[in-house]
């Protein structure tokens, strides 16, 4: 079991910038891939990004890409999500979530988070 929490939500005019952090516990995190996604009120859940495991290999939604930026400390057992120029489109509850291989799928993954909101103002 892979246990993780998602921190650093909040509300932030549109151009500002947020970090989210997601705190895993149980098995070794390196040994998972990472992803964020985020879902939207009356939307459905949709994929933001994905690191493999080792840090390599980085992928981003159309929508993110430029502006977002995934990371991970595995020697501190923590992924980012580096939320820069934000938009109001980009409001929604984010959360990560730990797989076998990063994936855009959300069913690919086998560990969720409980989600931290992001409200962005215009």
């Amino acid at each position: 079991q892979v246990q993780l929490v998602e921190s650093g939500g909040g509300l932030v005019q549109a151009g500002g910038s947020l970090r989210l952090s997601c705190a895993a516990s149980g098995r070794t995190f390196s040994n998972y891939a990472m992803g964020w996604f985020r879902q939207a009120p009356g939307k459905e859940r949709e994929f933001v990004a994905s690191m493999r495991g080792t840090g390599s290999f980085t992928y981003y939604a159309d929508s993110v890409k430029g502006r977002f930026t995934i990371s991970r400390d595995n020697a501190r057992n923590t992924g980012y999500l580096q939320m820069n120029r934000l938009k109001p489109e980009d409001t929604a509850v984010y959360y990560c979530a730990a797989g076998p291989t990063a994936q855009v799928i959300l069913n690919k993954y086998d560990y969720w988070g409980q989600g931290t909101q992001v409200t962005v103002s215009s």
